[in-house]
């Protein structure tokens, strides 16, 4: 595998969009296989098996680069910039000493540090690894940056296309921003966004990390959930049939989540339990109707796991024939889940007018799968949670574009 070197003024545990980005390109890259280096001016070592360089030179605070852009950023091009240069090449070539490919944050499109900008150049034009160019500032464009450049260089390494340089900016706009000013079409500068991690964002335990391994929860169309013991007056029957409407009409990959275990008080559930595996068969829903229980010795989702499914999901799905009150619509109001739910009294005092219902003993399933999708893919909040659980997700920007670029 290719040894990656990913180089910025500062990385983690530094805080900003670039090092976070950094962050996630380290960790997932090195998950993929790569052996990965971070080299920057300021920071920590993030993990023992991601290689760390830091040296201030690098950086944009070190009292030698603020001297030397105090000068640039008023037009003086003087023998300290030259010597700063020359000093910053000698350190940066043996900081990439070895990598196949570098992964640039900034550095050609920014003035934070022009002498590093400047090493790069002179050891790029004689080294054989490859160049990848990430543009999340670009100073010429700027209205505060563009007062501190000027003509001539070394201020035009950052208007002006490098020599087989892959450059990637972090949305359109800005890719339409980098082609007019450096002079080439749009399509020869890659967009990749940031990305967003569930499992840290939402503190994910062990047991919802297991759940997406094994079942790829977050590449679903629309997920569902279902939190109730495995008795007859849950209903879970009706779900079931809801589920396999739902996938039959939209032609998505629709998932339903049934949290608990048979009930414990009743001995006729272990066989409620086989009914229901029988009928998941029969409507063919066995890859998208998830038990819960059967996936572990049993598995009994806790409190924080069960939190972080109603964080994931896009549903409350509540079909019950029989209930005293109906907690789970509480939990779903406190995430903003829209909630389907059985007519019954005590759901209409919970949740009044702000659930969708349906008869839990004569409603059709696909009457109801219509009025859950026609919610659901109407609602902006829904459309825009699948959206980022599919596409901004750093495992899949990493997999599915960054990957590429580096090969």
């Amino acid at each position: 595998m290719k040894k990656i070197a990913i180089l910025h003024y500062a990385s983690p545990p530094g805080v900003g969009g670039v090092e976070v980005t950094m962050l996630h390109q380290a960790r997932g890259l090195t998950k993929l296989g790569y052996s990965v280096r971070i080299i920057s001016g300021a920071g920590g070592e993030l993990d023992p098996s991601i290689d760390t360089i830091i040296n201030p030179l690098f950086g944009s605070k070190h009292p030698d680069v603020l001297e030397v852009k105090a000068e640039l950023d008023v037009g003086r091009v003087r023998g300290a910039f030259t010597e700063l240069v020359s000093q910053i090449e000698v350190r940066l070539a043996e900081a990439l000493e070895g990598c196949d490919v570098l992964i640039a944050h900034n550095i050609l499109s920014l003035n934070k540090n022009l002498p590093l900008t400047a090493a790069l150049h002179k050891i790029y034009r004689h080294h054989a690894f490859k160049l990848i160019a990430w543009c999340h500032d670009i100073a010429w464009t700027s209205d505060q940056y563009r007062p501190e450049l000027h003509e001539g260089q070394p201020y035009d390494l950052l208007r002006h296309q490098w020599h087989n340089v892959t450059y990637v900016t972090v949305s359109k706009p800005q890719r339409v921003e980098l082609s007019n000013l450096l002079d080439i079409p749009p399509n020869q500068i890659a967009v990749v966004p940031p990305g967003v991690d569930y499992l840290t964002f939402f503190k994910w335990t062990p047991t919802t990390k297991f759940l997406e391994d094994e079942l790829h929860l977050l590449d679903a169309d629309g997920l569902l959930l279902l939190p109730a013991r495995l008795t007859r007056r849950k209903n879970i029957q009706l779900g079931l049939r809801i589920l396999s409407e739902i996938r039959t009409q939209s032609s998505k990959d629709y998932r339903l989540i049934v949290t608990g275990p048979p009930g414990p008080h009743n001995p006729t559930n272990k066989i409620y339990l086989e009914d229901l595996l029988a009928l998941r068969k029969l409507l063919g829903v066995e890859k998208s109707a998830h038990f819960l229980y059967e996936m572990g010795n049993p598995l009994v989702p806790d409190d924080d796991t069960q939190a972080n499914l109603y964080q994931l999901v896009d549903g409350l799905l509540f079909p019950s024939f029989q209930e005293g009150f109906g907690i789970p619509i509480l939990e779903a109001g406190l995430v903003g889940l829209p909630v389907f739910c059985a007519d019954i009294p005590p759901f209409r005092e919970t949740a009044g007018a702000d659930a969708f219902y349906f008869d839990p003993v004569n409603g059709e399933p696909r009457r109801i799968a219509e009025q859950i999708l026609r919610a659901i893919e109407a609602s902006a909040t829904s459309r825009l949670r699948k959206k980022v659980r599919q596409k901004y997700r750093w495992e899949t920007l990493i997999r599915e574009q960054i990957v590429p670029l580096i090969e």
